[in-house]
């Protein structure tokens, strides 16, 4: 989640200039002026090349809207065309610039809802944020959606810039209305934190931004500019001073006589010599050279990218994380996180994604939303699903135990991303709160009676066979066909069936896409259990979603699931109807029919397509078998063997 500039730019800047280096955000609604406030600090701060200001003219008078002959400061930050088009911030723009006092990064993160996901991108390393408040409008929706996303993800100073004062004469009294609701709003956030101040200003003229205003309608706000409030935060915590983290990024292994291992160090300091952990699988060794282009180091601290050496030969991956030896981060495969949902396509508890932890990547699934946070009024709602920006609580199960920090505690080990497994999407960003205890009570029973076992004593080999369709697509008389084929030859199977499973283990869901989820979920999760018992399994169900039957494949050995779209047109579906569920639909009265009123995603690849309307399913069911057979999935007894 986090996006670093990178870190020997900062030791440049902060030796160049020896003065504390600051990052900050600016963040708030669609024109509440974030831009002009920046490129007003850009511009009071002297920190613009001559080509700039000519750059800065010229754009002014083709996009400016600040009037003949006036700089559109705005334009400083504005760079992409399309924000310059629609008058809007859409990406994150960085700048630097500097005081006397102190250096700072400005990240200009974009105001509407539908770049939530760039706010949280500046805020994963800001150390302070402004968050701009048009004096005209007051608090909004999406104001206060920031302040909740700044408090979640750790940023310890904020700032209210009330803007545009001029627009409301100065108004002490339109001031400290906004500055209560903050307040107010503050506290249901956290009743320890104090009240982030609020400075009146006006970006447009510079009044209260870098100097103070003469105004005389202004002259009861005493309090600071933003400037001197900017220069005058407390220097960070240094993350030199905490246990030494460092996630595996790659191993390096030019030749048999050199294997190191790189990374950026999260946090603290390492030492040859000094005692490290390797999680999750617990190895212990020594530092044996800290190795950097420009030679070897005595030593390493947060924030730079080395090469360790180690003393002995141990195994470690990309993904893996170096930890101090008497101080180890936490590993588990299960969690308490909030997360941020920065997707238009919904959250379904139960599907899976990959979970990005540091440098590390495993199979995730929300288990349950435990709740969802009301933006307006901060409290705590239930929901069965995650729209966009929506904040929520959740339980998190990975495929395998990674190795973590609670984000309190670190940001880069603590935070995470959901992405889609088929488009590389990121979907949302998450904080991890603590592991469950749960996750270290329960570990793999080994037994003596295994899956080759099994599939030994039935003669044959065990898999899945997934067909996948729509209703009255023919999935259920193919599959009741090659079963009595295989069961007439002698093999071990079982056929489960979507209607039939719906009246008894998944009697309890219904036809949302939450449900739908939830019920392949079973299907899949019985369909390997009883593979592993050496049956071959036939699934019949309709199954709608990519993901979901990606994931049943991943249950799986290599070379034990087939995918076999059986298709039909929507039309020949209809005409068959057997159940009459089309009818129903087109009456109304089944909301969620799939093909209707819910989507269906055809298989990409199956690794079988069978046209139903083409061919009976007795032909079909032997297409099946004769796949069977000559692909080597299922070795079967020659004909008239007993």
């Amino acid at each position: 989640m986090s996006v670093t500039s990178d870190p020997a730019f900062e030791a440049l800047l902060k030796e160049r200039e020896n003065r504390p280096l600051l990052r900050f955000l600016t963040c708030g609604s669609v024109d509440d002026g974030k831009s002009t406030l920046i490129g007003r600090l850009l511009y009071d701060c002297q920190a613009l090349f001559d080509d700039q200001l000519d750059s800065l003219k010229a754009d002014s008078a083709r996009f400016g809207t600040t009037g003949q002959g006036a700089l559109d400061l705005a334009l400083l930050v504005d760079g992409l065309a399309s924000e310059r088009e629609q008058g809007i911030t859409i990406d994150v723009a960085w700048r630097y610039f500097s005081t006397p006092r102190r250096a700072f990064i400005v990240a200009d993160t974009p105001g509407h809802e539908q770049y939530t996901r760039n706010m949280v991108t500046g805020a994963s390393t800001a150390r302070a944020a402004v968050v701009l408040v048009d004096a005209r409008k007051g608090l909004s929706t999406q104001t206060r959606r920031h302040l909740a996303l700044l408090h979640l993800m750790g940023v310890p100073d904020v700032v209210l810039a009330v803007n545009k004062m001029d627009q409301v004469g100065w108004d002490e009294t339109v001031h400290a209305t906004i500055q209560a609701e903050a307040a107010a709003f503050s506290l249901q956030l956290d009743g320890t934190a104090p009240a982030p101040l609020a400075i009146p200003l006006c970006a447009l003229s510079g009044d209260n931004v870098c100097t103070r205003t003469g105004l005389a309608e202004a002259a009861w706000y005493t309090g600071p500019t933003l400037l001197e409030w900017l220069e005058n935060l407390p220097v960070a915590r240094d993350a030199q001073d905490d246990p030494f983290r460092l996630p595996v990024q790659y191993v390096i292994r030019p030749d048999s006589s050199f294997r190191g291992f790189a990374g950026r160090i999260a946090a603290g300091r390492v030492r040859p010599g000094d005692a490290v952990c390797v999680l999750p699988s617990g190895q212990r060794s020594t530092v044996a050279r800290i190795v950097t282009f420009d030679g070897d180091l005595p030593e390493a601290v947060a924030g730079q990218s080395v090469t360790l050496t180690l003393a002995d030969e141990i195994d470690i991956t990309r993904g893996d994380m170096l930890c101090a030896a008497q101080e180890p981060a936490g590993v588990s495969d299960q969690f308490s996180a909030r997360l941020v949902w920065l997707s238009d396509t919904p959250l379904l508890p139960q599907r899976g994604y990959l979970m990005r932890l540091g440098t590390a990547t495993a199979g995730a699934r929300v288990m349950q939303i435990k709740s969802r946070t009301d933006i307006d009024t901060l409290g705590e709602r239930p929901a069965s699903t995650l729209g966009l920006n929506d904040i929520a609580r959740v339980s998190l199960s990975l495929d395998r135990p990674l190795a973590f920090d609670p984000y309190s505690e670190n940001r880069d080990t603590g935070s995470f991303i959901l992405i889609d497994r088929h488009t590389n999407e990121t979907l949302g960003c998450g904080m991890l709160d603590f592991a469950y205890r749960r996750a270290e009570n329960i570990h793999w029973q080994p037994l003596k009676v295994d899956a080759p076992a099994r599939e030994a004593l039935m003669g044959h080999r065990s898999g899945v066979l997934w067909f996948t369709g729509l209703s009255g697509a023919g999935k259920s008389t193919i599959a009741d066909r090659l079963e009595q084929k295989l069961h007439h030859l002698g093999i071990h199977t079982m056929l489960l069936d979507g209607d039939n499973v719906r009246h008894g283990l998944n009697r309890d869901l219904g036809f949302t896409d939450a449900d739908r989820v939830e019920n392949i979920r079973r299907f899949s999760e019985v369909a390997r259990l009883m593979a592993d018992a050496g049956l071959l399994v036939l699934v019949s169900v309709i199954s709608p979603f990519r993901a979901e039957r990606t994931m049943a494949r991943s249950l799986l050995p290599e070379g034990r699931f087939l995918e076999i779209f059986v298709d039909a047109p929507l039309e020949v579906c209809e005409e068959r109807d057997p159940k009459g569920l089309y009818r129903k639909a087109r009456a109304g009265q089944i909301p969620n029919l799939t093909g209707i009123g819910s989507v269906y995603e055809p298989p990409e690849a199956p690794d079988l397509h069978l046209e139903s309307h083409r061919a009976s399913a007795e032909v079909l069911a032997d297409r099946v078998l004769d796949h069977l057979e000559r692909t080597g999935f299922l070795q079967l007894p020659p004909q008239g063997a007993p």
